[in-house]
C-alpha cells in the first residue's frame, strides 16, 4: 500500500517553477541549433516530471547512472543528475542534413512554457501572500 503525499503549495510551484525554468533552457537550445548539422530537436515530458517530483520520488534520467549512497555519511551528486530525462522531438519535417529543429515549433512550445512559467509564478506568489495574511492576520 502506498501513501501519497500530502500537496503543499508551496513545494508544487516550486517544482513547477523549476522544470520549467530547466525545459526554457532546452527549448531555447534547440532554437540556438536550428541550422546546426544533424542536430536532434529535445524537450522533456513537464507533466511526467512533474508528477515524479510531486510523488517524493527523484526524477528518472533514461539512459543515465543513477548515484546511490550506501552510507548517509556520503555526499550527494552535485549538478544536473536530478535533471528529467530529454527525450527526442519527433520531427514532422527533416531537413537533408539530418536537423530535426522546426523553429516554428520552437518557439510555439518556447511561448506556452513562457506562460507556464509566468502563470506558476504568479500562483507562487499569491500562495506566499495568503500565507503572510493568515500570520498576521491583515488583509
Amino acid at each position: 500500500m502506498t501513501t501519497v503525499p500530502p500537496f503543499d503549495p508551496l513545494s508544487f510551484h516550486a517544482a513547477a517553477l523549476t522544470l520549467r525554468s530547466h525545459r526554457q533552457g532546452v527549448l531555447a537550445s534547440n532554437l540556438a541549433n536550428a541550422d546546426t548539422p544533424g542536430y536532434q530537436a529535445r524537450d522533456l515530458n513537464f507533466a511526467d516530471a512533474l508528477g515524479q517530483v510531486m510523488q517524493g520520488g527523484p526524477v528518472r534520467n533514461e539512459g543515465r547512472m543513477v548515484m546511490v549512497g550506501s552510507d548517509v555519511r556520503h555526499l550527494g551528486p552535485v549538478g544536473g543528475t536530478d535533471a528529467p530525462a530529454l527525450l527526442y522531438r519527433t520531427a514532422l519535417q527533416p531537413s537533408i542534413d539530418g536537423n530535426t529543429v522546426d523553429p516554428d515549433v520552437e518557439r510555439a512550445h518556447f511561448a506556452e512554457n513562457t506562460m507556464g512559467f509566468e502563470l506558476a509564478t504568479a500562483l507562487l506568489s499569491q500562495t506566499v501572500k495568503s500565507r503572510q495574511m493568515a500570520i498576521t492576520g491583515q488583509p
